[in-house]
């Protein structure tokens, strides 16, 4: 049993009965491991605890992740089809104060730091850096981009590394070829499982629904389908990965990756912050991250399975993300130095490109936020204290039972 106000608080977030709750209890699992993976798998307690009256609250409205954290970035292929390093996941994107990005990176830094452990790497330092490259970023009024020719240090190397992913040597770890020289995704444990063929059916013929206003339909003729085990947050929430015939099989077959779509955890939180209406949260997940990106990734599209509602994306042999785990020899100060001022970077260009769009704030007003730093205090104040509450949070859900509840 698991009798605490946290433990209460999050087995209510999670009793959706859309989720599958065989996999809330793998992303319960996950959540104990350490404090930086709880804080990523409760994203609903950190809005829920965030004080009303706080004067973070006066900052521009902006289009922000919601969920940002610094697992939150990672590099994919653009529609361009070039390689680009930004912002990845908009599942909890609301209009809200710029400062709640922020301030949630920050935190997840103070949490990662103390799980990475490289030479002894000062946090408060390096959110002073990142805050300072926010700021200086902001204050300039113009969005960039990382890709392979701008970035530095571990994103250049990321970038560098991803850049000539085969698409082939890709498909043969995801998805083998058979003995009739046809590929068939690979089940593995807490990877991918199979679907059932009431399941696999639903989805082949939304696909084929979707491929009919396509240029090519041929390319989304499906080959595959199985569940994909994937993320923290989500997990419990419906998730396929489908082969499809792409431009040509075995080797130019393609991974699609379908996510359900729910509403932000935020909305419950923010309702004072005036929000856009959309037809369903996948749209709204889309628009904002074509708002706040500076290119998509290619097939980007909303799809309906069963009425319900999904983003669809190319899963992509050139995504990844920095690796922050202790055993990476790269991880150092400066290393880390680098990727903060890259991401403070990321973070302003992303307010940057969505500012005067659907009620946010425009340019001139961000730009006029910059200009003075006293909030720069209360954001390293209130993740300070509050990493510290997630770390007892943490604690506190470790030693319960509720894995075996």
């Amino acid at each position: 049993m698991c009798n605490s106000d946290i433990c209460q608080r999050i087995k209510e977030f999670n009793s959706n009965p859309g989720r599958d709750q065989e996999l809330v209890q793998l992303k319960y699992k996950k959540m104990k491991e350490n404090p930086f993976v709880f804080l990523r798998g409760s994203c609903h307690l950190f809005y829920e605890d965030w004080p009303s009256d706080s004067p973070l609250n006066q900052a521009p409205l902006s289009w922000i992740c919601g969920d940002l954290h610094l697992e939150n970035f990672g590099s994919y292929k653009g529609d361009n089809r070039l390689t680009y390093f930004d912002v990845n996941d908009f599942d909890e994107s609301v209009l809200a104060p710029c400062t709640f990005d922020v301030t949630r990176l920050i935190t997840s830094l103070f949490l990662a730091v103390d799980e990475i452990k490289p030479c002894s790497a000062d946090p408060l330092a390096l959110a002073t850096l990142f805050l300072n490259s926010y700021t200086t970023t902001l204050s300039d009024g113009k969005a960039r981009w990382i890709e392979r020719d701008t970035a530095e240090g571990l994103v250049e190397a990321l970038l560098n590394e991803v850049h000539d992913k085969d698409r082939a040597k890709f498909l043969d770890k995801k998805a083998p070829v058979n003995d009739k020289n046809v590929r068939k995704i690979e089940i593995k444990p807490d990877k991918t499982c199979p679907v059932t063929s009431p399941t696999f059916n639903d989805v082949k013929t939304a696909l084929q629904k979707f491929a009919e206003s396509q240029e090519n339909p041929d390319f989304f003729n499906v080959i595959d389908i199985v569940w994909r085990i994937a993320g923290t947050g989500s997990l419990g929430l419906k998730r396929y990965l489908v082969l499809v015939e792409g431009k040509g099989s075995p080797d130019d077959n393609y991974l699609l990756d379908l996510k359900q779509s729910i509403p932000s955890s935020l909305t419950r939180f923010i309702s004072y912050f005036s929000q856009s209406r959309w037809n369903n949260e996948s749209q709204r997940i889309i628009a904002n991250q074509k708002k706040m990106q500076a290119i998509t990734p290619a097939l980007l599209h909303s799809l309906e399975i069963n009425g319900e509602h999904f983003v669809m994306r190319e899963y992509q042999p050139n995504e990844d993300k920095i690796d922050l785990s202790s055993d990476n020899p790269n991880l150092d100060q400066q290393s880390l130095e680098k990727l903060m001022k890259t991401l403070g970077d990321i973070v302003a260009w992303s307010h940057l490109r969505s500012s005067g769009r659907q009620g946010a704030a425009n340019a001139d007003a961000l730009v006029d936020f910059a200009q003075d730093t006293q909030w720069h205090q209360e954001v390293l104040g209130y993740a300070q204290k509050y990493s510290q509450k997630v770390i007892a949070n943490h604690q506190e859900f470790k030693d319960s039972a509720i894995t075996n509840s």
